[in-house]
């Protein structure tokens, strides 16, 4: 009895003690009208809020048909004097190039702790990286199409409707699309393609039928060329005189193309691509990009150069100039090395001929590592090509714009879809004007970045990102939060070999509170869910919200796999019904006026 008065004395004592001491009355102090703190008892610390967080905030959409941003008008109109000073002073709007490497990995290059680290060393790229804006948090589609098509029309995979590589010949789906370089065309811009294409071989996708004016490169990937040739690699094919011929007289495109608009109906055979030709293509597109721009260095009209480079995809057979000059000598260092190079020479290029200042660059990868093929990319997160997790899909990225950008670091978000309001913003057609280029039936997934590249501060505008995965709405991410509702199941089918990529199998529905803390677990390996109900709700709500997006704006579906008509958006009804029942977005974007 005695232990127990004691007992009951000393646990009274410590609720007086956590209100503010013993004897202290159970009245909040005057500090604590919103009242925090934990099982210890209240906290005086105010907490701070950081750039680039917006989940506490409403976006905005900009038209009906757009995805929403939000606004930072301030930002917007530093970056609006920025560039109608250098038109003053040049005379014309600014030069745009993208450098669109193939499955190099977040952690490749030395901006983001790889290069020497790493056994490829990459000085122009960390050189252009620390004097402009990395991005940490940029993101591609899961494999080279999807991306491709992305950075072209400003659209998700789910409304482009390439879901994977077309192999082989297969026709692509950039038909009738609205693309960058067409709109770009519109805006008084020359369009000039360098390298891989890969969305499509029939005539509709042709580049010289979707917006350039010249193309040079191929048509698919490269080990399509190569890999039905090695005798190491598929021997099944290489030494068997029935199979190679069939593939010989596959009806794909064997070779390097030229494609014009001289000729809308197909592209002229320059050379076949064999196991030697391979390992020249890189500096043959290398020659065409730079011969372009000293064309372009008294042209009145500016330009936008889309330099695709063939590296370094599998199968990477490196040249005698770079074989081995990588510190880690492996075909994939070497190819890095190669491409850093590259990089260096157009950048040199546009510096002699006195266009550096007028052009922005922006440098990123299609897609994360292929990690069923090695020597790969590499990348500190979970998962690889073919899947969205973030290693799969979170792509080494910056933008250089000399005197334009303030170097920094940012980890605002960041679509390849921004890419085309971005390139249209910049040739004068900001924010919704968009939207006079593209059908009110065809949904814009990406957003003007402009602000985000060129205010000194400039924060991103996007303040979630959807992650598609094959024909599947996968996950979302809002701030450092992920919620997931399909996913990529590595393992699932096969024990042995290099996980990750296209061959795990996909968990098509998940528990319904799986939440992922990107900050405090990048390896993705446990759900925070449950624990952290109040991000849980608005961040799943915001897949919700997509959801409905999708309905208005129905998904396409024109290069799939096996599944090309799925039951979730044949049956509209029923998904209307179910996402009718959810509970309603905590803060939907506010609608277009």
């Amino acid at each position: 009895m005695i232990f127990k008065k004691k007992l009951t004395a000393s646990l009274c004592s410590l609720v007086m003690a956590c209100a503010g001491g013993v004897g202290a009355s159970l009245t909040p102090p005057a500090f604590a009208q919103n009242l925090r703190g934990s099982a210890e008892g209240p906290t005086k610390a105010r907490g701070y809020d950081h750039p680039d967080q917006f989940l506490h905030l409403r976006d905005v959409k900009p038209a009906d048909n757009m995805y929403p941003v939000i606004a930072h008008p301030e930002q917007e109109k530093q970056a609006r004097e920025k560039l109608a000073a250098l038109e003053k002073k040049t005379g014309k709007k600014p030069n745009i190039l993208i450098f669109l490497m193939d499955d190099v990995g977040w952690w490749d290059p030395g901006f983001n702790g790889g290069g020497i680290a790493l056994g490829n060393e990459t000085p122009v790229m960390d050189r252009l990286a620390n004097n402009g804006l990395v991005m940490t948090s940029a993101y591609s589609a899961p494999s080279c199409t999807p991306s491709r098509a992305t950075i072209a029309t400003g659209q998700n995979p789910l409304h482009h409707g390439l879901l994977r590589p077309p192999m082989y010949g297969e026709p692509g789906g950039l038909d009738g699309a609205v693309t960058m370089p067409s709109v770009l065309k519109k805006l008084g811009y020359v369009t000039q393609g360098v390298g891989k294409w890969h969305m499509g071989e029939n005539k509709g996708s042709l580049p010289q039928n979707v917006g350039y004016d010249d193309y040079v490169g191929f048509l698919g990937v490269s080990d399509m060329y190569t890999e039905w040739r090695d005798t190491y690699y598929n021997p099944e094919v290489a030494l068997s005189p029935a199979r190679f011929r069939m593939i010989e007289e596959d009806p794909f495109n064997h070779d390097e193309v030229h494609c014009s608009t001289a000729n809308t109906k197909k592209c002229d055979s320059l050379k076949v691509i064999d196991l030697d030709y391979i390992k020249d293509l890189d500096t043959h597109w290398l020659d065409t990009s730079v011969n372009f721009i000293k064309k372009m260095k008294d042209n009145k009209a500016p330009f936008f150069l889309y330099h695709a480079t063939r590296g370094c995809h599998f199968d990477n057979y490196p040249n005698a100039k770079y074989a081995g000059k990588s510190r880690s000598r492996t075909s994939y260092g070497d190819c890095m090395v190669e491409m850093d190079d590259v990089l260096g020479t157009l950048v040199k290029t546009l510096e002699d001929s006195g266009q550096l200042e007028n052009t922005l660059i922006f440098l990123t990868s299609d897609n994360g590592p292929e990690c069923e093929i090695p020597p790969h990319a590499q990348t500190p997160f979970r998962g690889c090509k073919g899947s969205t997790w973030e290693g799969g899909v979170r792509v080494p990225t910056f933008a250089y714009w000399k005197d334009m950008i303030k170097p920094r670091r940012t980890e605002g978000l960041f679509d390849q879809a921004d890419l085309f309001n971005t390139a249209i913003s910049l040739a004068g057609k900001p924010q919704a004007q968009v939207a006079e280029f593209v059908p009110k039936t065809s949904y814009i997934d990406g957003i003007d970045q402009t602000g985000m590249l060129l205010a000194d501060n400039g924060e991103s505008a996007r303040r979630s990102r959807i992650y598609t995965l094959n024909q599947y709405l996968s996950m979302v991410r809002v701030d450092e939060f992920k919620y997931i509702i399909t996913a990529e199941v590595e393992n699932g089918l096969f024990q042995k070999g290099d996980i990750g990529g296209f061959g795990g199998t996909i968990a098509t529905s998940t528990g319904g509170a799986v939440l992922i803390n990107l900050y405090t677990n990048p390896q993705e390996d446990a759900s925070i869910g449950i624990r952290h109900i109040p991000m849980a709700a608005p961040v799943g709500a915001t897949l919700g919200w997509y959801m409905q997006e999708l309905i208005k704006y129905p998904p396409q579906f024109k290069i799939g796999f096996a599944d090309n008509n799925p039951p979730l958006y044949n049956l509209l009804p029923t998904l209307r019904d179910a996402i009718r029942r959810m509970a309603p977005p905590a803060q939907p974007p506010v609608p277009a006026k």
